[in-house]
């Protein structure tokens, strides 16, 4: 029985990189020497820095007047990164869409003024929001998906401030206009690769000069490894870009995503028992919440579930229910499996209640 996580994050990773990264922890490029163990200043280390960060150029088509930084802290440091390095008025705009956007906006109010703007949903479930609203600050701040909210961005007006997104749930699962926005910021543990590692990909221009710690200034990370890095982190996140380009890009995983979503949004839709909590266009192709409608319903499915080999289906913490995040690594065949343990639950709720 093939067993998978639906998990948030630390999500799924591709089982041909697992294999070969198993054959790496024992002996990378010198007999007895672990990846682990190898000096993030040796050559052989910064041929990995160099094709991991050329092969998230190509795969997201960023442009050289962009830096690519590789750090530590996850996107939770970069809530009080972004505010401490462009503050110039010290007022910034936030568009608030759950939690992950409050957690922004409560670091960013440490360093200036925050305006708060709020989506609105129109007839199909599309999110958008005024821009009327955007006035005088050094930047906008969106949270282009939201992984307990299960919602999405799909189309984000233009504005004449920097756009600053984080990206940690769909970086790599669709494509990203890069030069639409300042600064994407994304944690590595749900499509990149373990977590531990965090990527800002920032315009050039937007490094400025600023009294700040050295390790929290912008500046001090380009073109250069500042600190020892999370190594093993950029080793495997190098291996799954790698399996990425194999597989067709961005462009391929997204049409798996979306075939993946929709196969289960379609079940949510018709099941009797199980439903959506979201609906329209602003669903998201990554994180799908649904439910019962029953927390004790939802708790014993999970146990089900995981009897079958089917892990990590809780909502978040903060809301309960039930949630199957299907990253990039999670395959088709996963979300059909998960698909027929809830029919199978479902038949069995039904035929239980019959017999009452």
């Amino acid at each position: 029985m093939s067993t998978y996580t639906y998990s948030a994050g630390p999500g799924m990773l591709p089982k041909e990189v697992m294999q070969e990264v198993q054959q790496h922890l024992l002996t990378f490029e010198h007999e007895g020497i672990s990846i682990i163990e190898t000096s993030h200043r040796s050559e052989s280390f910064q041929q990995i820095v160099d094709s991991l960060e050329e092969r998230l150029r190509r795969v997201m088509k960023i442009p050289e007047n962009y830096a690519v930084l590789w750090l530590q802290g996850g996107a939770t440091l970069q809530f009080s990164m972004i505010p401490m390095n462009l503050r110039k008025r010290k007022r910034f705009a936030y568009v608030d869409t759950g939690i992950w956007s409050k957690k922004a906006i409560k670091d960013a109010r440490l360093f200036g003024q925050v305006d708060l703007l709020y989506p609105r949903i129109d007839e199909t479930g599309e999110m958008s929001f005024d821009l009327s609203l955007v006035q005088e600050v050094d930047y906008l701040h969106v949270t282009l998906n939201n992984t307990i909210e299960g919602t999405r961005f799909t189309d984000i007006p233009e504005t004449n401030v920097p756009l600053i997104a984080d990206a940690s749930s769909n970086i790599l699962a669709e494509q990203i206009d890069v030069e639409r926005f300042g600064i994407i910021y994304a944690g590595a543990q749900k499509n990149i690769g373990p977590a531990g590692l965090t990527v800002v990909i920032i315009r050039r221009d937007l490094i400025q000069s600023a009294e700040l710690p050295s390790y929290l200034h912008y500046a001090s990370h380009v073109d250069t490894l500042f600190n020892t890095p999370s190594t093993f982190s950029m080793y495997v996140a190098e291996r799954v870009l790698k399996w990425i380009e194999d597989c067709g890009g961005v462009e391929a995983m997204e049409r798996l995503n979306r075939k993946k979503s929709e196969t289960l949004y379609t079940f949510l839709e018709q099941s009797n028992l199980f439903s959506s909590l979201v609906s329209g266009k602003r669903r998201s192709l990554t994180n799908v919440p649904f439910t019962t409608s029953d927390s004790e319903s939802d708790r014993r499915f999970e146990q089900f579930a995981r009897e079958r080999g089917l892990h990590e289906l809780g909502g978040h913490r903060s809301v309960g229910g039930l949630r199957a995040s299907l990253y990039n690594a999670m395959p088709i065949e996963g979300v059909d499996r998960l698909v027929e343990v809830m029919k199978a639950f479902e038949e069995e709720t039904y035929v239980s209640h019959q017999n009452i």
